[in-house]
């Protein structure tokens, strides 16, 4: 990359999407169970959507694990020095890799039901030796007894089989002479795939290494986003109202807070103590309902000084869930705690409460909204949040996350760079995490996934990230993750989005999608992911009748939210879906989900400014060049061009019913003269676009400062001025825009009066020689006066643009 950002062109192919031909379907043994895919049939079934899912899990290539189920053990002998119950745990051990459980003190027949994987192809050994164990004897003697299994005798067990039923064991004695020892141990052992139940709470061999808290962090787990509601508040009115400093009217306002979201009404002036406000508050809130709505009625005494004269706090369950506009809420009045001119604030200790003033508030919880927790670009789930006015799914979309390749080092362990990636991807309400594989650039979960679709019109976004919370030191290579550091944080390795309607239904799409990612020194490829795709529709009908309907529910547009509440909204909705998801276990870290959001994807960016400039641009590029072919027609720069526009002129003018028919007939044939180049990738991030391959260091250094700024002084002097230059040239094109727009108005304002005269002049005699003159005389005229010869043109501005370029405006106004 060179000084100003700029990449060499032979780099541009490693931006692209590429096709792979992965090893799907086939290989799986028929009838291997996993998420389900519909099958559509033909004919009005498939049309009406009324197939009956099939199982499948052929999205994914197929690998094979050792599964061992350890149950648990009885009859175990004591100890033999102490004589007292042993503290037992059991070891599995396959070649180089081996997994424990638990350990139990002084327990005699413990229960651990605990599951082990081993990767058939990191399998270096072809016997299984599952050890039970003392832990007072570590150190000591290796173990009290064994249980040894030859691989090639293992079953094999495929979904939906059953699960296999465990067995009792007897113990071998230690020193491997077949001899029998005291005591018995349940195991289940077989040879299964991915698509197994075990497989997402499994210990996995390829993570061995991991101990303590991390061992939970490397599993696959699938989340769901916390239900959320609009709570609206209308703050009508407070009666009784005493200000705590006599002799002067109050200004009082109603702050109310749920949790860390804080809203206030306006202040009002009582002349009467019992000031009014109908104003409406909304916020976002979650269930389980763990907050309360707090109303405070306060006095603002100064600019710096508010006095507290009430206060109630509600839980929110006490309001009612209101599923459309019409229902009319009851307004309630609620006592306020106030604290009254004693305890509080004269020093002393105790105070005194005394009910008297009240609060008059409507409040009542949204259900018809759809809560956004997203930006609406790219938006995955437009439901309300009621479930009773969900409408059926339209399709199912599965996805297959296979690998990826080519990963660059995140962190460093042991002296040399490495990467601990797993993949994240999120749809609608339903979040998944794939396992974390170690210390690998090249990561392979072959993992499959299935989401119920509501709206093809969304979009699904895949992440994948450096784990740096394995515990252990197995973290960032910093050491932060245990107790002097900062704590660390989730590196983030790249995303990408599928837009569900650029994909055709029932079609496998499996590509390589290169992940990239803006850095403050530039754009970077940081690997590719390796994806499977399939939407399938389950009802063509409901399916294109969406296409008719509103992208977001009713409720959002009879009774609409201005676009600053959406934004606040938003921004407080992400937060409570970072934190909810931060409780789960393993998290689903704040600093992955907000990523996943695109919580900062309002901020201030120079590059994705000139990006979106130039793609309004490139949108108005078929109009220019459609305009530049007219004037090439007009003034004959192809005499043959010229003379069959002048024809059409002539059909159009004699059969003007024709007009429309044509005009739909054109993009008829466009559209299919265009199938034959349709896509047939989905879209991927374009970093030409973006912009992200020419922009200047310091505007990508201005996209990565903090909110405040936390630069130097002098930069931030540079930068403004360097907005306020580009703010100048927007401010001029806006106010030429708006000059051209009085300059219409005035044609009939008389603000020019001769103007004006001369125009109201010219309106009357067109409209008597429009009146007497046939229409297709009038439009022949005026199309063939358009496509005059050059020869009867002048090079000057024609007369009715002089004569607008002469109006006046109210540009000489301004000051």
């Amino acid at each position: 990359m060179s000084g100003g950002g700029h990449n060499h062109d032979a780099h541009n192919e490693d931006f692209q999407l590429k096709d792979t031909n992965p090893l799907l379907g086939e290989q799986w043994p028929k009838g291997a169970a996993g998420l389900a895919r519909p099958a559509v049939g033909g004919g009005i079934a498939g049309w009406l959507g009324m197939e009956k899912p099939s199982s499948t899990y052929d999205l994914v290539e197929q690998m094979f694990f050792l599964y061992v189920r350890v149950v648990k053990a009885k009859d175990l002998p004591p100890n033999p020095i102490t004589g007292s119950p042993m503290d037992p745990y059991v070891e599995v051990k396959l070649g180089n890799y081996k997994g424990t459980t638990k350990h139990y003190d002084r327990r005699a027949n413990p229960e651990w039901d605990q599951m082990f994987a081993f990767s058939k192809s990191r399998v270096q050994s072809n016997v299984l030796e599952v050890y039970l164990k003392d832990k007072e004897m570590i150190g000591r003697d290796d173990y009290v007894g064994k249980v040894v299994f030859d691989l090639a005798e293992v079953p094999t067990r495929v979904p939906p089989d059953s699960p296999l039923a465990p067995q009792w064991y007897r113990l071998e004695e230690r020193r491997g002479e077949g001899g029998k020892v005291r005591g018995e141990l349940m195991l289940a052992v077989w040879i299964g795939t991915q698509a197994d139940e075990a497989f997402p709470e499994a210990w996995h061999s390829d993570a061995a290494t991991v101990r303590g808290e991390g061992v939970a962090s490397v599993r696959s787990k699938a989340y769901v986003s916390p239900k959320l509601w609009y709570i609206r508040v209308n703050v009508i009115e407070a009666q009784d109202v005493q200000p705590q400093s006599r002799g002067r009217a109050p200004e009082v306002f109603v702050k109310v807070q749920v949790g860390n979201q804080i809203l206030k009404t306006s202040v009002v002036a009582a002349a009467t103590l019992n000031p009014r406000w109908n104003e409406d508050l909304v916020f976002v809130v979650a269930e389980p309902f763990e907050e309360q709505l707090v109303l405070t009625v306060e006095d603002r005494v100064t600019p710096r000084k508010d006095d507290l004269l009430g206060r109630v706090a509600l839980p929110l369950t006490l309001f009612e869930k209101r599923l459309d506009h019409r229902p009319f809420v009851q307004s309630r009045w609620f006592d306020l705690e106030k604290f009254g001119i004693g305890g509080a604030i004269e020093g002393e200790t105790r105070r005194e409460l005394r009910f008297a003033s009240r609060v008059h508030v409507r409040a009542c919880l949204e259900g018809a909204y759809h809560v956004m927790d997203e930006s609406t670009m790219y938006i995955s789930d437009t439901r309300p949040t009621a479930r009773q006015l969900w409408k059926p799914s339209v399709g199912v979309l599965e996805v297959g996350i296979l690998g990826a390749a080519g990963l660059q080092p995140m962190k460093n362990r042991d002296g040399r760079g490495t990467t601990d990636a797993y993949c994240v991807a999120k749809y609608g309400q339903k979040w998944v995490r794939t396992r974390t594989m170690l210390g690998t650039f090249s990561p392979t979960w072959n993992e499959q996934y299935s989401w119920e679709v509501f709206d093809p019109c969304t979009v699904i976004t895949i992440g994948v990230f450096d784990n740096c919370h394995l515990g252990n030191g197995n973290g960032n290579g910093n050491g932060n993750n245990g107790g002097g550091g900062p704590p660390a944080r989730d590196s983030r390795i790249g995303k990408i989005r599928i837009r569900l309607s650029t994909l055709e239904t029932d079609r496998v799409y499996t590509h390589a999608y290169p992940l990239i990612v803006l850095q403050p020194s530039g754009v970077k490829k940081m690997g590719e992911l390796r994806l499977a795709v399939r939407f399938t529709c389950l009802s063509l009908m409901n399916m294109v009748h969406l296409y008719t309907q509103p992208l977001l529910p009713r409720m959002h547009y009879l009774h609409p939210f201005t676009v600053t509440q959406l934004d606040a909204l938003r921004y407080q909705a992400m937060g409570i879906v970072a934190a909810r998801l931060g409780r789960a276990e393993p998290p689903l870290r704040r600093e992955v989900v907000e990523y996943m959001l695109d919580v900062e994807s309002h901020m201030w960016s120079m590059r994705r400014s000139k990006a979106n400039f130039f793609r309004a641009v490139s949108l108005f590029s078929g109009s220019a060049a459609a305009a530049r072919w007219f004037a090439d027609v007009c003034h004959w720069k192809n005499v043959a061009t010229t003379a069959l526009v002048h024809i059409l002129l002539l059909i159009l003018v004699w059969y003007p019913e024709l007009i429309l028919p044509t005009v739909f007939l054109y993009m008829f044939m466009i559209g299919l003269w265009n199938y034959r180049r349709r896509p047939r990738h989905p879209p991927h991030m374009d970093t030409k676009m973006s912009w992200a391959e020419a922009v200047h260091p310091d505007e990508l250094d201005e996209e990565f400062d903090t909110f405040p700024t936390s630069r130097q002084q002098d930069v931030v002097y540079m930068r403004y001025d360097r907005l306020r230059s580009v703010a100048g040239r927007i401010q001029t094109v806006v106010g030429d825009m708006a000059t051209q727009g009085e300059r219409l108005q005035s044609l009939l304002s008389w603000r020019d009066p001769r103007a004006t005269c001369v125009f109201v002049i010219f309106c009357l005699i067109t409209a008597v020689v429009l009146y007497v003159t046939p229409f297709r005389v009038v439009a022949l005229v005026a199309g063939l006066y358009l496509l005059r010869h050059p020869r009867f043109r002048s090079r000057l501005p024609a007369v009715p643009s002089n004569f607008f370029r002469r109006l006046p405006s109210r540009a000489d106004s301004m000051l």
